[in-house]
């Protein structure tokens, strides 16, 4: 009897015509079509933007030169607020980017962006008024980041060299309100790189209310560690100046256990230019994740996390006087879910504010009491998380939020009153849905997609009334039933403890015959609250394999997301040895199908999940045949402080988690065949973990193959470096299975 049985959606068998046209022909899918052409791109609605009506938005168009005005009711022009062509003795050529002024009486245009990390950039801005009609550069001297407006919009402050500025808009001035800033030691108004990296933003100041005060984060990376990265002449980008002598690039991070930038919270004063610091308690060794400022522009609220992650306070500090008292905390057995970070939200009422917790095992969304910092009531509850908040109706007193209630592998969005009750299911549709209000919630975009049906782009009315369709991706489902295509089916399989089942995904090789024995390449992520088995569009390198022969199976392990916190959270202090034993546990059982060839599978997996790969590699010889690892973390040890410590503490505390469960310390193991690839100038999990693992395989007399990319980072991009980087995986694969 078989361990696992494939269920197939009402939706998919919708997609039978593909198994009738098999018996025609059809075109066979091309690398070049995938990584280059964008043959299968589906396509999608970008840049709209509500204004502050709620009833009109914007968007960029005319290659970046126009900014035209919509309605939202009808859909058409209302009128061109922007016209680059008409603006003379301008060294603006294109728009990249642009943000109205609170009261929409001006624009800052963003321009000429130069990537630093993930999600830093430099760039020129540009300021437009309304009223005078004038275009004017925001600054002369030099490049700036993150330029803001303030909320009376009378003023933009930015960053240039890592220190902060404030851009007068009425009199045209400029003032540097810091002046320590310096490379590799001071930031000002910018997060470190594992700040950037881990907490997931970038700009580290933040106007307040009343555009008074601006509070900003100073961070000081005396005391941490250099990486060193050797930067080559390269060809995309090319760097001429590199050519004979390599750019040693070096940057400031740090790994497990090292020290972390001490961080310290300002606020300058507009009106007697005074910057006051703020108490954020005499411990050195924490995070300050995030400033948020409350409804009283006095008040400011500062995040607080030990360097655990198991407690998170928010202190409010009085901007005048710096003083600062703890108002809510928020405590975890394992660690406090960072993604919640920008979801706190003040109530107008000056006491209360919504804020997720854990506590009674789900992610869900609670009210509390600014003076006591309790809650005074649950607004979410079931056993289900909520994966996004997504605003609050100050009228209506309505919460709006996505979340995995439905399905952990399905996304739908809910309004539910703020006591708790009334809850309403706004996207009915199953599969993955996302949803954008406008201001005022008086219109929504909803875009969704499941396994069988691309990208679909929706605008309805505050009461679900359908207004138009906006994409419906048409042409490209046409396209696809020329072409060797299979949908995906879902299927769970066991996890190595044999009591929970995992969620999984199969595509079946284009005319498939279950009397024949298949090729199985598991692909999978595999990392704390990930998920990439999800019911939604995708269509890629997984449906050539499918359509030359292979069987392809996509898991999330224990450890994944959408199914709870003790799921969550039950690789704690342990990374990689749950999700490896269930990965080998459910492959085990893919093999006992009639239609796998157990002597043929292979796993695959990028980052994390060439961790991973590499591990599963080791630890089950009998199962795995081969494995490619992209970018992977080979130790634990080279990795950084916030996230590994997250789920690991530090390597000084838990020696045996990070040693056990690293690929570098199994490779006595290895028997299979094993495709290394890395880029060079990866800044996230360095080529150090690549090189550090192939000369213990060498050291250990294993053969493997090894695919260096010259100047990529952890994406390895550029040119035709991807088609290059999957033209590489199909040949080891036809070569090992």
């Amino acid at each position: 009897m078989k361990k696992i049985r494939l269920i197939l959606t009402s939706a998919i068998m919708l997609c039978l015509s593909f198994t009738i046209l098999a018996q025609q022909e059809v075109k066979k899918i091309s690398m070049e079509d995938l990584m280059l052409n964008r043959t299968f791109g589906q396509k999608s609605v970008y840049g709209v933007r509500s204004m502050n009506d709620g009833v009109h938005y914007t968007t960029l168009e005319g290659n970046g030169t126009k900014i035209v005005k919509y309605s939202f009711a009808t859909g058409k022009v209302v009128e061109t607020l922007f016209d680059l062509s008409k603006m003379k003795d301008t060294e603006l050529k294109y728009i990249s980017e642009y943000k109205f002024s609170n009261d929409e009486n001006r624009i800052l245009f963003t321009t000429n962006q130069e990537r630093i990390y993930r999600r830093s950039f430099t760039a020129d801005y540009y300021v437009f008024s309304f009223k005078n009609k004038e275009l004017v550069p925001l600054s002369k001297n030099g490049k700036q980041r993150l330029a803001t407006f303030s909320p009376n919009g009378n003023r933009i402050a930015f960053v240039r060299d890592n220190n902060l500025f404030i851009h007068n808009v009425l009199f045209g001035s400029e003032i540097r309100i810091t002046k320590d800033g310096e490379f590799n030691k001071i930031q000002n108004g910018t997060p470190d790189w594992v700040y950037e990296e881990e907490f997931e933003f970038n700009k580290a100041f933040t106007w307040s209310p009343d555009s008074k005060f601006l509070a900003y984060m100073k961070f000081d990376e005396s005391q941490v560690r250099m990486f060193n990265m050797n930067k080559f002449e390269g060809l995309y980008p090319q760097v001429k100046e590199n050519a004979l002598y390599p750019e040693n690039y070096t940057y400031k991070y740090p790994k497990a256990g090292e020290k972390n930038s001490e961080v310290s919270v300002w606020v300058y004063n507009v009106d007697d230019r005074i910057t006051k610091k703020m108490n954020v308690g005499e411990e050195k060794d924490q995070y300050i994740p995030r400033l948020k400022w409350t409804k009283d522009p006095k008040k400011l609220t500062i995040y607080r996390l030990n360097r655990h992650q198991n407690k998170l306070e928010f202190l409010l500090a009085n901007a005048k006087t710096g003083e600062s008292d703890i108002m809510y905390t928020q405590e975890n057995k394992y660690y406090v879910e960072e993604r919640n970070f920008d979801f706190l939200t003040f109530l107008d009422n000056g006491t209360q504010f919504i804020y997720p917790d854990e506590k009674d095992g789900f992610n869900h969304l609670y009210l509390f009491d600014m003076i006591t910092g309790k809650a005074v009531n649950q607004i979410t509850s079931g056993d289900w998380d909520m994966t996004d908040f997504l605003g609050f109706d100050e009228t209506k007193k309505v919460c709006y939020y996505e979340s995995a209630e439905v399905s952990p592998m399905d996304r739908n969005t809910y309004s539910v009153k703020l006591n708790g009750t009334g809850k309403k299911l706004i996207t009915p549709a199953k599969g993955t849905n996302r949803t954008v209000f406008s201001n005022g919630f008086k219109y929504y975009i909803n875009y969704f997609s499941s396994v069988t049906q691309p990208n679909t782009v929706s605008l309805y009315n505050y009461k679900g009334k359908l207004i138009r369709v906006l994409e419906d991706n048409k042409a490209l489902v046409e396209k696809l039933k020329n072409y060797q295509y299979n949908p995906k089916e879902f299927t769970m399989l066991p996890a190595a403890d044999g009591m929970t089942m995992l969620n999984a995904w199969m595509i079946k090789p284009f005319n498939f015959d279950p009397s024949k024995k298949y090729p199985v390449l598991i692909t999978q992520y595999s990392g704390p609250n990930s998920q990439s088995v999800q019911n939604r569009w995708s269509f890629d390198w997984y449906q050539y394999l499918a359509q030359e022969g292979y069987v392809v199976v996509c898991i999330d392990p224990r450890g994944t997301g959408a199914r709870g916190q003790e799921f969550r959270k039950c690789t704690y202090m342990q990374l990689g040895r749950l999700e490896s034993d269930d990965m080998i546990a459910a492959a085990r059982s893919l093999a006992e199908e009639s239609f796998t060839d157990e002597k043929r599978m292979a796993i695959w997996g990028w980052s994390f999940g060439g961790f991973m790969s590499s591990l599963c590699l080791e630890k089950a010889p009998d199962v795995f045949a081969a494995a490619i690892a992209i970018a992977p973390v080979t130790n634990w040890r080279y990795y950084d402080t916030v996230y590994t410590e997250r789920f690991m503490r530090t390597p000084q505390e838990n020696p045996k988690g990070y040693d056990d469960n690293s690929p570098i310390n199994h490779v006595d193991k290895l028997q299979g065949s094993l495709l290394l690839c890395h880029g060079t100038a990866d800044d996230n999990v360095h080529v150090q973990n690549v090189y550090e693992f192939a000369e213990r395989l060498v050291q250990a007399d294993k053969q493997f193959e090894m695919q260096i990319y010259t100047n990529r980072n952890h994406s390895i991009y550029g040119g035709k470096t991807r088609l290059h980087l999957y033209k590489r995986f199909n040949k080891f694969l036809r070569d090992n299975l």
